[in-house]
């Protein structure tokens, strides 16, 4: 039986606890985002490939990461997977982990509520009270980069119990309020494999939550040129460089480039934009210990796409100085 929070914590003064704390405390608020995306994501239909394998694995774990390299449509379709378990925006919270976020961001906090001492739910513990108290309903949490925050002790002793086999058994918070994540609460998550902390998530979660792994498409690159009215000729010059990209990252996987840099991009104007923009900072990054490998990308993007800078963009000599 999940206990609310003022059942079992009492209120104290900030004089019973001997504390002189000007100003009042609370912790940092938690840092809630929508999705990387221009288009506001949509539920996924029953019959889209990640619906079904999801049906499936949530069943049968605690919670789904969706892993991959940036641009892999990560956090778009967690979100739509979320809207179509819930079947409403109301029940699906978003959450983004980040290295400063901790348990009483995550969990509950303590704070000071008219001079008084008092643990405050967070997302996990507010999220369980709704579930719980509409069993027939789906609630869903989406946590948006997963791996960027240090999982297991944002979860606490609240790990343990996300596993499948464990929703619903009582057990004690940090305050000693008693606690339950009911059945009805489904947990999704996104991640880059190649974050540092994913060693970390990965000993957490192994046995926890399934995993499916987003890789960069051609097929879905194809369908954001069309949809764009990229004439033919620039889309296959386009599909031969990301191809050309993603076999060089075979022996660099930091080198992945993903699907969605390309949303939204029509001509070749847009083209120079990106890598001006975004891509020649993405691959210096993705191939600082190999400069051949990032001279390989650029010579092949140069030769195919012509010089990033555009004549009609400024350049360093047209910025106006700041005094």
């Amino acid at each position: 039986m999940l206990r609310r929070s003022d059942s079992r914590v009492r209120s104290l003064s900030v004089e019973e606890l001997g504390l002189v704390l000007p100003g009042g405390v609370d912790s940092a608020p938690a840092k809630v985002v929508s999705v990387g995306s221009v288009e506001p994501p949509k539920p996924l239909s029953d019959d889209h490939w990640l619906s079904r394998d999801a049906d499936y694995l949530l069943s049968r774990h605690g919670g789904l990461i969706l892993q991959g390299p940036p641009g892999t449509s990560k956090s778009y379709l967690a979100a739509g997977l979320a809207l179509r378990l819930a079947g409403s925006s109301a029940r699906v919270r978003l959450i983004q982990f980040h290295p400063s976020y901790q348990y009483e961001d995550f969990i509950e906090s303590p704070t000071i509520v008219e001079g008084n001492f008092e643990v405050r739910a967070r997302h996990l513990v507010e999220m369980a009270e709704e579930a719980e108290d509409a069993p027939d309903l789906t609630f869903v949490m989406v946590i948006d980069e997963l791996s960027r925050g240090d999982a297991a002790r944002i979860f606490g002793e609240a790990l343990t119990y996300v596993e499948h086999s464990k929703r619903g058994l009582p057990f004690s918070l940090a305050s000693g309020r008693e606690f339950a994540i009911p059945e009805n609460l489904v947990f999704l998550a996104t991640m880059n494999p190649f974050d540092r902390g994913v060693d970390e998530v990965d000993a957490a979660f192994e046995r926890r939550f399934a995993k499916i792994s987003l890789d960069p498409s051609v097929e879905i690159l194809r369908n954001f040129l069309s949809e764009s009215q990229m004439s033919d000729g620039l889309r296959r010059d386009v599909e031969d460089f990301f191809r050309f990209a993603n076999d060089r990252a075979a022996s660099n996987p930091y080198g992945a480039l993903g699907h969605a840099y390309f949303l939204k991009v029509a001509n070749k104007d847009d083209l120079k934009r990106l890598w001006r923009f975004q891509l020649q900072f993405f691959f210096a990054k993705a191939y600082q210990l190999d400069d051949a490998g990032r001279l390989e990308i650029e010579d092949r993007w140069q030769s195919t796409f012509g010089d990033a800078q555009d004549a009609n963009e400024s350049t360093e000599s047209d910025k106006p100085l700041i005094s």
